[in-house]
């Protein structure tokens, strides 16, 4: 049966991967979804059928340039055991915090979706005790990945508490019913379409001051290098 449902004009849009949790994991990526030719199956060449996989996306290009990792970006089952292997060495995970939502226009927008089926991942950290920093791949705007985790937090009667307010922002929380406190880091997201939102921060002016050659995915990188 097809991930992908077609009713009234309206796109269900299924996450297609599990989370990916290695055992010991103390990292966790959280994103929203990947693009609908993910759930489809429709992928284009250059896509890594695996989370951030999407031949447009710079998760995985920013971790190659940070690691030195000398990885495939290929539609190939090696390029998929490339990541699981990274992954499981530095004790990361990835689970998106979006389990399903609908779509009027099909594309990768957070804004566009609807109907939003979350992941809970309160739960899943729950599961995994090891676990004690969730790694936002966005921020706070509607339908990002933290704005949905405070949704869900709220559920729970619980809230963050701001530890730093500068890019990226990083807070906490206990786990309910625990003593366990996690950190989350609102990464700013591997895409082009938050290049606009990179290019009017500061510290990213104050780069292209110093270094004119550098960019965006630049200035990721050195943002990302030091939660990895």
């Amino acid at each position: 049966m097809s991930k992908a449902l077609q009713e009234d004009s309206i796109f269900h849009h299924v996450h297609p991967y599990e989370p990916f949790i290695p055992k010991g994991t103390k990292k966790l990526i959280v994103g929203t979804l990947p693009p609908p030719r993910f759930t489809t199956g429709a992928l284009k060449e250059g896509d890594v059928d695996f989370c951030y996989g999407s031949r447009d996306g710079q998760l995985w290009p920013i971790l190659n340039a940070i690691f030195e990792l000398d990885l495939c970006f290929e539609t190939t089952t090696e390029a998929v055991k490339q990541r699981k292997r990274f992954l499981i060495d530095r004790g990361i995970g990835i689970s998106d915090i979006i389990a399903s939502a609908k779509r009027e226009k099909i594309d990768a927008s957070d804004l566009g979706m609807q109907d939003i089926e979350l992941r809970d991942l309160v739960a899943i950290l729950k599961q995994y005790p090891s676990i004690d920093t969730l790694l936002f791949t966005g921020g706070n705007s509607k339908n990002g990945p933290e704005y949905l985790f405070r949704r869900l937090l709220k559920t729970y009667g619980i809230s963050l508490e701001l530890l730093s307010s500068k890019v990226p922002r990083i807070h906490r929380f206990v786990l309910p019913n625990t003593s366990r406190e996690i950190k989350t880091v609102s990464l700013t997201a591997p895409s082009g379409a938050a290049n606009r939102a990179v290019g009017s921060l500061a510290a990213f002016k104050e780069m292209k001051q110093q270094f004119p050659e550098k960019t965006t995915v630049d200035f990721r990188i050195m943002q990302y290098r030091p939660f990895f």
